[in-house]
This record gives structure tokens, C-alpha cells and sequence, in this order.
């Protein structure tokens, strides 16, 4: 085990772990990495207004190298998360930083393994797209359409070519040298980004850095969403911000699914009534389509199993689509108790990248959960989170 790391022995890395009420992840998240091996570390868990056993469960830890610390009043213009972050940074003593969520499990040696790739590669921000564990019917559905579409938007090797302008990031596991992190004002210069990783990835590259982002299933894996409730409150939060054109893509998806459903229901149909070649025609056509759709879904890297139940995912990914789209539209975006009322910057003409859109938040809590009431009375902006 390295020895824990003093003033006089700075670590090579600082893991910064923004927290939230976690109690369901935090543990296995921690335990994942405080086995890290082969490289010395510290882990700044930050605590941002807990209701839960966040802040209990991240004490319990006597590891020497994980610290809990509380992410402080919400600055006006701030998001929730960027405030947490900023707040971590601001105690790390590494020569990279690690910012990386409470849902994560990070495989042994990865974090080793990390800053070598990122050296190897001679990047300054090193970014995972982590492996995504689905076990319900719903994330099995709409997961594998959600990244596939994700997959195609932020292609990994524009985003890695220094002569793409193409920039992302996944604040999931996100790798920064200190050195970058504060030449470009960290998450300070971004304080009121709704999606900071892709914010803070296009500053490092217009720096004139290089950034490397890939999909890292050998290193570490996330479970999003336990709840229906949490993806649909997730993804009305997010979808609207990865993709520019909800509508137009909305309606495609929900026509790929009717139009491979319908050639199979009339290819039976017309069988059924003794028409064998229109029936044969439309069971072609349905399976040509079938089978690019699972080639599109097959490349976000899911099971074969999730794959199958993701032409289920079609409509509701369509209506997650148009529900982000009406509720930031209307000013009425919830996640974890705090209210986003986004629809002025949403629909701002002068905003040209939704994608780093900022908002403004309401610090009150959402009349539908009474029990994640907030503290703050501050206006602030949200981050994903």
C-alpha cells in the first residue's frame, strides 16, 4: 500500500468525488478505490448538502488518504456540482486530479493504468466513458439507445485528434493535470455550465491541449439509475443539452420503431391470410431494419440482451426526448430536490451550443418530494450530477 501522502510527499493524484445524497453507491464506490495500487493517491469526498447517509458512510472510512469535506453555500451563478468540485480542487495537493461520480466502481489498477495512458498519449485531460451496468427492464431498453446516439454525437477519435475542433468529456471519470486544470480557471471559469465535462474538455482543447477520451469498460463501470423515477428525472435533465435537434430526433426514433414493427405485424398478417410474398417482402424489410438498428446499438457496448430489449427503448427514449424538451423549455427541471428553471437560456438565440448552456437554479425543493428538502436560499446553476 503507498504511504499516505504528506505535505513534504504530495500524492501523484487527487480523486475528487463530488457527493449527493449517495448512500446506495458511495461505499462501493470508496471501497473501489482505496484498493488502487501502484500509485499514491488521496480521495477528497465532498459532501454537497446531504439528506441521506452520505456523509456517515464516507467518515466510516479510516483510510488515511480519504478525506470527507462539505461543499459550503451555494454561490449565486454556481452549480450544484461545480461548487462541490471547485471545493475539492481547492484542498488536493496532486499532480493530476481525478474527478469522478459516487456511482462509479473503478476496476483494480486502474487509476495506475490511467495516468500512464494519459502520459503515453501526452494529454493533459484524459477521459473514460465508463462501462454502464443496467439491470432493470427500463434500463436495459432506453440505456443502449441513449449512449448509441451518444456514441455517434461524440465520436472518440475527433475528440482525440488535436486537429479536430470536436471536444467531450465524461465527468464520470475525467483525468486533468493540475497544470491545465488552473490555466483554464478549472470549474471556476465554468461555475454556471449545466454540463461541465464537455465545458471543461472544450476549454483544455482550445488551450491548445490535448485531450484523450475513449470508451473505458476495462476501467471502470457505473449504474446510473436505480429507479425508473431517476432516469426519467435524469435524462429530462440531460437530453435536450446532448442533443441539439430533440424534435427532429425524436421523431425518427419513433419511426424506426413503427416501421420495424409494422413490416413484422404485416409480414405475419399477410402469412396468416395465405399472401406469402408481400409477406416475405415485408418480414425482409423488417429484418433489414432490425439489423441496422442493432448494428447502431451494438457499438455502445451493452449485452446482447440489453441490445434485444433496446427496440423497446425507441419510444421512450422519443419521449424522454420531448419531455426534456418541453420541461426545460418551461423552466421546470428537478434532480435531487433542486429546481431548474432553464428555459431562458435554453432558448436564448445567442446560445449556439446548448451543450454548454448555462441555467439558473432555484434553490427550493420539489413539492413531489418532500423529504429532500434544501438549506440553500441561494439562486445558483446546475451541473450534471
Amino acid at each position: 500500500m503507498p504511504a499516505t501522502p504528506t505535505r513534504h510527499d504530495p500524492p501523484a493524484v487527487s480523486v475528487i468525488v463530488p457527493a449527493r445524497n449517495e448512500e446506495a453507491s458511495l461505499k462501493n464506490c470508496l471501497d473501489s478505490l482505496v484498493a488502487q495500487a501502484n500509485v499514491a493517491f488521496e480521495i477528497i469526498v465532498i459532501n454537497d448538502h446531504s439528506t441521506d447517509r452520505t456523509h456517515e458512510i464516507a467518515s466510516s472510512f479510516s483510510d488515511k488518504r480519504v478525506r470527507v469535506i462539505e461543499a459550503g453555500a451555494l454561490p449565486s451563478g454556481w452549480t450544484g456540482k461545480n461548487n462541490a468540485v471547485t471545493a475539492g480542487a481547492k484542498v488536493a495537493h496532486g499532480a493530476w486530479l481525478l474527478f469522478t461520480d459516487a456511482d462509479t466502481v473503478h476496476l483494480p489498477g486502474s487509476l495506475a493504468r490511467s495516468i500512464e495512458e494519459a502520459t503515453r498519449q501526452h494529454a493533459a485531460l484524459l477521459s473514460y466513458s465508463p462501462q454502464q451496468v443496467v439491470k432493470s427492464v427500463w434500463e436495459k431498453a432506453v440505456m443502449p439507445v441513449i449512449f448509441a446516439e451518444l456514441a455517434a454525437s461524440f465520436r472518440p477519435a475527433q475528440v482525440s485528434d488535436p486537429n479536430s475542433p470536436a471536444a467531450a468529456a465524461n465527468g464520470q471519470y475525467l483525468l486533468i493535470t493540475r497544470e491545465a486544470y488552473d490555466a483554464v480557471g478549472g470549474h471556476a471559469a465554468i461555475a454556471a455550465k449545466l454540463l461541465e465535462d464537455v465545458a471543461l474538455a472544450r476549454a483544455v482543447k482550445k488551450s491548445g491541449r490535448k485531450i484523450y477520451f475513449r470508451f473505458g469498460g476495462d476501467a471502470v463501470r457505473t449504474r446510473m439509475y436505480r429507479t425508473f423515477a431517476q432516469l426519467r428525472e435524469g435524462w429530462t435533465k440531460n437530453l435536450v443539452l446532448l442533443f441539439p435537434s430533440p424534435t427532429r430526433l425524436a421523431t425518427l426514433r419513433a419511426l424506426e420503431f413503427i416501421l420495424i414493427v409494422s413490416s413484422f405485424a404485416t409480414a405475419i398478417t399477410t402469412a396468416r391470410h395465405g399472401h406469402f410474398q408481400p409477406a416475405v417482402a415485408a418480414g425482409m424489410l423488417g429484418a433489414i431494419l432490425y439489423a441496422m438498428f442493432l448494428t447502431r446499438i451494438r457499438r455502445a457496448d451493452f449485452s446482447w440482451g440489453a441490445a434485444l430489449l433496446a427496440l423497446f427503448g425507441l419510444p421512450l427514449f422519443s419521449y424522454l426526448l420531448v419531455r426534456s424538451k418541453l420541461s426545460h423549455k418551461h423552466g421546470n427541471v428537478w434532480w435531487k430536490g433542486r429546481r431548474y428553471p432553464t428555459g431562458p437560456a435554453v432558448t436564448d438565440p445567442g446560445v449556439t451550443d446548448p451543450a454548454v448552456a448555462g441555467v439558473t437554479i432555484t434553490g427550493i425543493a420539489n413539492p413531489a418530494k418532500p423529504d429532500s428538502t434544501m438549506q440553500e436560499q441561494h439562486g445558483l446553476s446546475h451541473a450534471q450530477s
